[in-house]
């Protein structure tokens, strides 16, 4: 049976741990390059997905070792923010036109970014906690998509309003140092357990 009461829990507790996330940095690099309808779609199904997950495991998930979820999450950073740190400047300035791009292209990018960055996540843990607490699966998965649809598409809507006034170089030399940042906050969780 569908509570709207639990549905305004969750997507309260999902929207607020998520916004501050990965998540919203993720879909602010992909917003300043592709289609923000075609990137939206893309990170929407691996939401979708996770949620899907967090719910079907229960409270599963909390029982993975941490540190080892730690290191895994800081080495997935490390790798992010090598990339933006060390890919070859093409046209960094400019925003490539969606027709350069295919839906499948960039959405598959998205769904693809979003699958292995928030896999064990604490939005994804804190989903499938939520899911056992309350005993009403429906309830709160929709209330999670919803929460992170909304940050996803913050992020992205706000990467486009950014990228007229700052230029790629700069968010993405920031992107990668936030990633570092969150690198090294991870591995440190995962040394010091």
């Amino acid at each position: 049976m569908l509570s709207f009461t639990i549905m305004a829990i969750t997507f309260g507790v999902i929207f607020l741990a998520e916004l501050p996330d990965k998540t919203a940095l993720a879909g602010l690099m992909l917003g300043t390059r592709y289609k923000a309808s075609y990137v939206f779609v893309g990170v929407a199904a691996a939401f979708a997905v996770h949620v899907v997950l967090a719910i079907a495991a229960g409270s599963v998930l909390t029982l993975l070792p941490h540190r080892l979820l730690q290191a895994i999450v800081g080495v997935l950073f490390l790798a992010g923010a090598a990339m933006l740190l060390f890919k070859k400047d093409e046209d960094d300035e400019e925003v490539k036109a969606p027709s350069d791009q295919s839906f499948w292209k960039v959405s598959g990018a998205g769904f693809m970014l979003i699958l292995v960055a928030e896999f064990g996540d604490l939005t994804q843990i804190m989903t499938a906690n939520l899911a056992a607490r309350y005993d009403n699966p429906l309830s709160v998965g929709i209330g999670a998509v919803l929460a992170l649809w909304a940050v996803a598409g913050l992020g992205i809507v706000g990467g486009r309003a950014l990228m007229k006034r700052v230029p790629l170089r700069l968010i993405t030399k920031v992107a990668a140092c936030l990633m570092l940042a969150l690198a090294g906050f991870s591995l440190f969780e995962a040394i010091a357990g």
